[in-house]
């Protein structure tokens, strides 16, 4: 089942942390979070291969923290010292190969997402 399933989203405060899980196969497809904010284009947050290689977005780095388990099918996404920019719709998203990609359009599968609220 490649088709990835979210959860792990919720509401927090300002300086809070949040784990977003991602159950999707594909020992050696990357996989990636991307999110979106109301009126906002969909952007990437971060991506990590089969190999575990990692990519991030710029305005993550350093309170983000993407890995995954192989054995498991799950990629989860650590995010701490979250700020009320980071409040969007997070998209776990999976390539049907590897490297690593910040373009949604090379990701062939989708999951439905799940919100994300940081109040300040």
């Amino acid at each position: 089942q490649v088709q990835p399933v979210e959860s792990g989203g919720g509401w927090v405060q300002a300086g809070g942390s949040l784990r977003l899980s991602c159950a999707a196969s594909g020992r050696t497809f990357s996989k990636g979070w991307f999110r979106q904010a109301p009126g906002k284009e969909r952007e990437f947050v971060a991506v990590i291969t089969g190999s575990g290689y990692t990519d991030y977005v710029d305005s993550v780095k350093g309170r983000f923290t993407i890995s995954r388990d192989n054995a498991k099918n799950t990629a989860t996404l650590q995010m701490n010292g979250l700020k009320p920019e980071d409040t969007a719709v997070y998209y776990c998203a999976v390539r049907a190969s590897g490297g690593l990609s910040r373009d949604p359009s090379t990701y062939v599968y989708w999951g439905q997402g799940t919100q994300v609220t940081v109040s300040s």
